[in-house]
């Protein structure tokens, strides 16, 4: 349950910041995107490893396991999702087929995420 919260808290945040980056900065499609896992991951990191996990190895391991974690689940969501939906949505506007992608992957990164920081960097 604890994870939930964490996952809702910060999927909220972060795709705020997505799309705010994305629609009203208008910075492109992967600067939009991966801004709201850089500012996300801080604070997923400092909840999932304290209140959630209650994790404490000594020393980086976890931070770097979580590191790679989300490059991996970020590369995967996003690299996926974007040539899937301009396939699905061939004839709209870039605008359009870039944003139902970070929907998507958003969506896909949730799972990717969860699986690695349950299975792989915060593992016991």
């Amino acid at each position: 349950m604890k994870f939930v919260m964490v996952g809702v808290i910060n999927t909220i945040v972060g795709t705020t910041i997505m799309f705010v980056f994305y629609n009203v900065f208008h910075l492109n499609y992967w600067v939009s995107s991966a801004s709201n896992y850089f500012f996300g991951s801080i604070v997923s990191y400092l909840l999932n490893k304290n209140f959630t996990f209650r994790f404490h190895e000594k020393g980086y391991h976890s931070l770097y396991r979580f590191i790679t974690n989300i490059l991996i689940c970020y590369l995967l969501a996003y690299g996926i999702a974007k040539p899937v939906m301009q396939c699905i949505l061939t004839g709209f506007s870039k605008t359009i087929q870039e944003n139902v992608s970070m929907a998507l992957g958003m969506c896909l990164f949730v799972l990717f995420n969860y699986l690695g920081q349950r299975f792989f960097a915060f593992k016991k």
